[in-house]
């Protein structure tokens, strides 16, 4: 796969289409971080609204 690799967001997760397999970044210009819950306290209550199953 041919990925152009964002160096200013970094992401570990593979099963996202805009992982970069060849190195952990995304290839999206920006994303869009977001939340589950109505007052986030922990890194766990935050997501990656910008994520699309491979």
């Amino acid at each position: 796969m041919n990925c152009h690799a964002n160096k200013s967001i970094e992401c570990t997760v593979s099963q996202c289409a805009y992982h970069c397999s060849d190195a952990n970044f995304c290839s999206l210009d920006r994303i869009l971080v977001g939340t589950h819950e109505a007052n986030p306290t922990q890194d766990q209550c935050t997501d990656c609204m910008s994520f699309r199953k491979k």
